[in-house]
Formats: C-alpha cells, structure tokens, sequence
C-alpha cells in the first residue's frame, strides 16, 4: 500500500524510500548553511493565504469537495482504476481505489455527481476486478487466489512493477467494495449488479491461502519467491480491518486465533501524558477507522485496557501534536497549529514518518496526518487545518493539500497521493454525519468479523446519531468552552433520561432520569471540570436513543 513491499514501512531504522539513511540532522545543517537566504525568502512568503478565510464548515466542505474530485478525475473512467499519485504515467493503486469508492458514495450525498453517474463508475470498477485474469503467472494477472496486486496500470489492469499480492491493500479495496454494497441499496439493475458483484469480489477471496498455514496473516505473496520475503501481520497498525475481514468471510474464513495472534505483538505505553497501543505513523491509526465506528466497542485486549479503539486514536493523536509541541528534534514550524506526521513524501523521496516515540522524523509534517484524525480530536485538529490554509500558499492546489512539506528544507510536495487524500474524505464525512460508518455497521460480514474477534459493546451509548419522530435535541453553543445550553423536546409523556458521554462510551454527566411531560426542556452543563474533546448528549425517551455531538474546546 504505501510502498513496494509494506514490510518496509514497519522498519524503523530511518530508511526513507530512495534508501538514504539517518543523516537528517546532517542534511538540516548542510542545507541551512548554505541556503539560509533562500529559505528565510521561502519563509516570508507563506502568508500568503489561497483564497479569502474560511469558516470550520466552509473549509472541511471545500477540503472534501477537492479530495472528491481527486478520485473522480484521476481514475480512468473506463474500467474505474484510481492513479496511486497525481503524476503522469503513475500506475493504479488497488487501496486508492477502494478509498474512491467511499468517496464516489459521498460525493453522491453532497450533489456533487448524480447517483446514476456514481453508479456507473462503481460498477464499472467492480466489474474490472470480477472480470481480470487471476492466477499464478508473474504477467498479465490482476491477481491470484481472489486478492489483487497492489499496483495495476492505469489502462490494462495488469500486474505492474513486480509488485506484491498485497493483503492490506486487499482488505483497503474490498472495504470500499462493501461501503459500495450497503449504500447502493435500491431495486434499480446497475445497483442490484453492484451489491452482487460486491459479495462475489469478497467471497473470492482465498484469506486461508495469505495465512499459509500460520498463525497470521501473511503481508504479500510474489509468484517466483511465494510468501518467503514477507512477514506476518502482527502488533498494532492499519492492517486491522484486515483480519476483521478475513474473519468475517462466509467461504475461505481464518481461525479466531489469528486476532490473539495479531494482537499479542500490541505495545502499551505511555507518550507525552498519553497511554495507548504505540504505533507512530498516524495512518496506522486512521485507515481502519475509516470504515469501522470503533467508538462504542472494544475486544478482550482493549476492554482490559478500559478504552477503544476510538479512544485509542485519540490519544494517539493527541501523544503526535504534544511531540511536535515538545519538537525534541529542532525542527522548523513545530508547534500547536502545525503537526502532524505519518507516512508521505519528503525531500528525499518516500518515507514512514511519525512520533512518538520518533520514527523517520526529519522535519516532514504531512496535512492527512491531522486532517484524518478529526472524528478523534477536533478542538485540535480544526485549528491546524485553518493554519496550514491561511500560512500555506504553497501546500494548496486543485485537489486540496498536497501531500507534505518540510520547512527546515523549504520544500513542498507537488504530488497528491490516493492514498492520503482518500482518508481526508471519508473521515470528514464521520464527522460531520457518520454516514459510512453507519453503512459499514450494517454489512453483515463486518458484523461476524468483529465478533469472531472479540468484540464486544462498551456501553449502551449509542454511536449514530438517530432521528426520533417529534423529538429534537441541541446544544448551543457547539464547540464550547465552559458551559453550554441544552435544550429538548418530548412530543408525548414519557420515562425521559438525559445524559453526556465521552466519544468511547463512558458516561460523565446525569442531567436527568425520571418522568417527563409533554413539552419543552432546557438543561445547563457546567463542564469546567472535564477534559477538551468530543462527547455526546444521550436522550432516551422510552427505550429509544438519539444522540448529538458536542465539543469542548479549551
């Protein structure tokens, strides 16, 4: 997914992707000395802002708009292939796909193609993979055993730069291919081929075959070296929608073992006043999350824990911006308003960037990093979106951010990658409406592979927000910083209760249990004593939930 072969991207020895090694603090100095002139100008000259200033609302709508248009303008509309990259002559990408496919749906919802036009692109998709050569041989496949190549040309659909039979990215398209299944779900053919080619896509695919009789789940597969240059997935990272899916397949399902397995290489530890499982490039926290609403449940291993995995993310996301505030490293532009590392380009070519604790950490902030965690820390995230916008001239293009900038080395991306901008887009539609976890939470498969794994509900917060008819529910103001106003009404007598939960389930706050009548209701909340972050009012009116989010911003 993110490079040639993903083992690479867990090697921590600070090999960036054109294989230079360490040096950075070497190649700051040599740079700054030499060039000091030059960058102060490069510096200078980030005022500059793209266009007049944007609300919250009005830049999260433009930031998604872009991100859409990446994935409906550079894919062949032909047979629905998703460039990896922006550049000209990049090859497909398998898991920029499965993105776009999520992202078609959404752009759907916000009237930016019609359905019938999404339709046909998705379907059109689907039937390249049905319909491409599987099998062993090194050339002219799409894949074997029911999984895909990780890189296909753009035209042929064909194996290219002898690339790996990637799982993760596997597991990335096929959860864009059941997102596609849940939203196009009327009686229409294109629609009706749409869900049956989505079931036979997942039902194809041979997850016993990657296992290769291991406790895991094998990373790729080559057709002249087999599995013998890959590793098993094991320990915290984006391959857990991985084995959700693998354990929820109806026809070629791996044992219930291979969770135990995956998550005994998990690390606990405690950053930057922080504690959670360790995994220092943000996607790692991210991709799952696109499709899965982790707020609500949690395995055997988290419930020991006490938190999710939302939970999880978020503190993984707070531990990254406190690094670049504490900026350990002397880079340039760390700070509160500008962080955010995860995997991306840099000056030196391609690279597996985070923190903490430090991994490839040479100055490089990568937008996705912070835009992509936005349903876990909003009161944090929001703010540095609004800065990159405002500072950034250079960033800015006609697909939204680009992929990364460094300012210790006055550099800026040219490229736009699928896979970075595909997570900006889904996950400001998780917060804003929910909308793909909510399709996601009613696949069936999903729903067997988490409970094959452990899973489990938290608590009886509901995660989506649900419509009650004839009663409403607000808050103002939204964000807040102290206190905010509720204010509900009940359309019938009724057992009422009211209360406010963090985003992973626990509830902080009883504003009320007991009978109410008909009518109009207004409650204070006083949260002087709880911590920045998102959380919900909860109303129940007689055994029925709807829920709204909040946020406490400091």
């Amino acid at each position: 997914m993110r490079l040639d072969a993903d083992r690479k991207r867990h090697d921590n020895r600070g090999r960036t992707a054109s294989g230079r090694t360490g040096d950075r603090f070497g190649w700051r100095e040599r740079v700054l000395a030499g060039c000091g002139i030059a960058l102060g100008f490069v510096l200078l000259g980030m005022s500059a802002t793209p266009s007049q200033a944007l609300t919250d609302e009005e830049l999260l709508d433009l930031l998604q708009r872009r991100a859409f248009n990446y994935f409906w303008n550079e894919a062949n509309p032909s047979n629905g292939l998703v460039k990896d990259r922006s550049t000209t002559g990049s090859p497909a990408s398998i898991a920029a796909t499965g993105f776009g496919l999520s992202t078609i749906c959404i752009g759907i919802d916000h009237g930016w193609i019609s359905r019938s036009d999404g339709a046909d692109r998705v379907l059109t998709t689907l039937e390249t993979f049905w319909n491409g050569p599987q099998g062993p041989d090194a050339n002219g496949m799409i894949g074997y055993k029911g999984l895909f190549y990780h890189f296909l040309d753009m035209t042929t659909a064909r194996r290219t730069w002898d690339c790996e039979l990637s799982t993760i990215d596997t597991a990335l398209l096929f959860a864009g291919v059941l997102d596609a299944k849940q939203y196009f779900d009327t009686n229409d053919p294109v629609e009706q081929d749409i869900r049956a080619l989505a079931d036979s896509l997942y039902y194809r695919a041979d997850w016993e075959f990657v296992r290769n009789g291991t406790s895991g789940i094998r990373m790729g597969w080559k057709p002249d070296t087999g599995f013998s240059s890959f590793g098993l997935w094991r320990g915290y990272n984006e391959a857990m929608i991985l084995y959700i899916l693998a354990l929820g397949s109806p026809t070629f399902p791996v044992p219930e073992v291979t969770w135990d397995y995956w998550t005994s290489g998990y690390q606990w530890a405690t950053q930057y006043g922080q504690t959670y499982v360790i995994f220092p490039p943000l996607f790692g926290h991210q991709y799952s999350h696109c499709w899965i609403d982790y707020r609500s449940i949690w395995d055997e291993y988290m419930e020991a824990k006490g938190i999710s995995y939302f939970e999880n993310s978020r503190r993984a996301t707070i531990a990254a911006r406190e690094y670049c505030i504490a900026n350990p490293g002397g880079h340039i532009g760390y700070s509160g308003d500008l962080w955010g590392l995860t995997a991306s380009d840099d000056p030196f070519g391609y690279s597996a960037h985070g923190a903490p604790p430090p991994q490839n950490d040479n100055g490089t902030i990568t937008p996705t990093a912070a835009a992509s965690s936005l349903p876990f820390a909003p009161e944090y995230v929001l703010p540095t979106l609004q800065y990159m916008y405002s500072n950034f001239s250079q960033l800015w293009g006609p697909y939204g951010f680009k992929d990364a900038f460094n300012l210790d080395f006055g550099w800026f991306a040219s490229d736009y990658l699928g896979i970075d901008q595909g997570p900006i887009a889904i996950m400001i539609e998780n917060y804003l409406t929910g909308s793909v976890w909510e399709r996601i939470r009613a696949n069936q498969d999903v729903q067997t592979g988490l409970a094959r794994a452990g899973f489990t509900q938290t608590s009886d917060a509901p995660g989506p927000v649900r419509q009650m008819e004839g009663v409403t529910l607000m808050s103002d103001p939204n964000p807040f910083s102290t206190e905010t106003t509720v204010d509900y009404s009940i359309p019938r007598d009724a057992e009422v209760s009211l209360g406010l939960f963090t985003a992973s389930g626990r509830k902080v706050r009883e504003l009320f249990q007991g009978e109410r009548v008909a009518g109009d209701y207004r409650v204070q909340l006083d949260a002087q004593d709880l911590e920045s972050g998102v959380y919900y009012f909860v109303l129940e009116v007689d055994g029925a939930r709807m829920g709204r989010r909040c946020v406490l911003v400091r």
